[in-house]
């Protein structure tokens, strides 16, 4: 059995529109993807219906990368 390796990946450190490489295989992760080839989403987290979290799977390497940050996005909404 595979080990399922866990990362984080805050947002806020990101620069462009989003895109980011898998942690651990390099993978180019684009929220722009909608095709779940490259990743699929598993869980999202609110709370007072503000997105707090995403996990997606990476489908190169398997692994499960915790998305946060997006506390900015939810203050753009606002305004």
């Amino acid at each position: 059995m595979k080990q399922i390796h866990v990362y984080k990946v805050d947002l806020t450190e990101i620069e462009g529109p989003g895109d980011f490489a898998c942690p651990k295989c390099g993978a180019k992760i684009s929220p722009d993807d909608q095709t779940e080839t490259i990743y699929s989403v598993l869980d999202s987290k609110t709370k007072n219906s503000c997105l707090e979290e995403v996990v997606i799977c990476c489908h190169k390497c398997y692994s499960h990368i915790h998305m946060t940050g997006f506390s900015l996005l939810n203050k753009i909404e606002r305004i």
